[in-house]
């Protein structure tokens, strides 16, 4: 490292002002810091010194994505030897996965950190780090089979239109990550909805087994003759494996298990709000819950059977709690987790035409989340006032 080190020391007069390069010193800076912790430091006013800062904080959601990526990565592969009638091992499955993966991954960071990098040279600014989480969060989103092209079309859009022109990192007012998955979903919906694209290898027809359906459970609950959940091949799915993700669906969003492994690491390290998760639990399973007792709805499933179905965990875990998005407040963080699980329960149950209400619930509170701060800022200002004015009336009595 001392030799990185100095070489980084040595070439950086070049990228300096007044240095022929100093038109590229925004991503010799994004590089140097990347490599070695930056010596910025404050120089005036009072600050608050602790080891959080914005590089930190992204590594530690990309580490805690890991387990939901790795189990991603098998299941891939799972999914695709259950569909061909193939036995593999737990290791062929993963790299069989990973073969698939790798290329989405690939292409969501130099798609995301393109548009970064130029932005910065623009505007002659430092490249943000939230890139890091969002070129993850992308590919964890998505079917395996969607087409790399679109994957950098729509992340491309997503942080031009839903970041840089609002100022970049820190000023965005929805989820870059999700606004992805808005843009594909109704941009090109065939290929993100549907039985044939939750499974790589499902365009080759004449492969398919008879009764083949890549539906995920969470659509497969909406049918009209819903009898219980199936795999790919028609054998029942317990809860059980629900829980444990051995079921189509998005490269990311299937294990359950996974996800609160992520959970529990970004809760430990203080990344994320788990009042923001806890909250959006409860609002879920009370409308679930709800929905169920009064017999409402298209989807007649047990009630908690919504936390393993679908993007909810993952996305109450990764996404809701973003700081940037999310409620700053601490009382509005229960309002906006809350209203976040609710919301996204309902779409899903009372829209048969769209299943999966988690993304439309996040996106729509990420709009709400200054408006639910503002009001909790302004009662407590009331409160404090009343209570002022109380204590001033009693000392005038006294």
């Amino acid at each position: 490292m001392k030799a990185l080190r100095n070489f980084m020391d040595k070439i950086k007069p070049t990228f300096e002002k007044g240095g022929k390069l100093y038109f590229l010193h925004s991503s010799f800076d994004a590089f140097e810091t990347f490599l070695f912790v930056s010596d910025k430091v404050t120089k005036r006013g009072t600050h608050i010194r602790d080891s959080h800062d914005m590089k930190r904080n992204m590594i530690i959601v990309v580490l805690a994505l890991m387990p939901a990526l790795f189990f991603g990565m098998w299941n891939v592969g799972y999914q695709h030897s259950l569909l061909v009638g193939e036995t593999n091992t737990l290791l062929q499955n993963f790299f069989f996965g990973l073969a698939k993966v790798f290329p989405i991954i690939v292409v969501s960071y130099v798609s995301g950190l393109g548009v970064e990098f130029i932005s910065a040279q623009i505007r002659k600014h430092e490249v943000n780090e939230g890139v890091l989480v969002t070129g993850m969060l992308i590919p964890l989103i998505v079917p395996v089979d969607v087409p790399l092209w679109m994957v950098s079309v729509a992340t491309i859009f997503s942080i031009i239109i839903g970041k840089e022109v609002f100022g970049g990192t820190g000023m965005n007012i929805v989820n870059p990550a999700l606004l992805t998955r808005a843009f594909l979903f109704f941009a090109y919906p065939s290929k993100m909805s549907g039985d044939k694209v939750w499974i790589n290898g499902v365009s080759e027809l004449e492969k398919l087994p008879d009764g083949f359906s890549g539906a995920t459970p969470l659509s497969q609950a909406i049918t009209e003759n819903f009898t219980g959940f199936t795999n790919s091949i028609g054998d029942a799915i317990s809860t059980r494996e629900l829980f444990l993700g051995c079921i189509p669906g998005s490269i990311g969003e299937t294990s359950t298990l996974a996800i609160l492994i992520g959970a529990f690491i970004l809760i430990l390290t203080g990344v994320a709000s788990w009042k923001i998760m806890f909250s959006a639990l409860i609002g879920g399973l009370s409308m679930a819950g709800l929905l169920q007792y009064l017999g409402v709805g298209t989807m007649h499933i047990e009630f908690y059977n919504h936390l393993f179905l679908g993007g909810f965990a993952f996305g109450m875990v990764f996404m809701a709690t973003d700081p940037v998005t999310a409620a700053q407040t601490e009382t509005g963080k229960w309002i906006y987790g809350f209203l976040a699980g609710t919301i996204a329960i309902i779409v899903r149950v009372l829209n048969p035409a769209y299943p999966e209400g988690v993304m439309l619930a996040i996106l729509l509170m990420n709009v709400f989340a200054p408006l639910i701060d503002y009001y909790v800022a302004e009662a407590n200002i009331k409160r404090r006032l009343k209570r002022a004015k109380s204590c001033c009336k009693i000392i005038f009595y006294k």
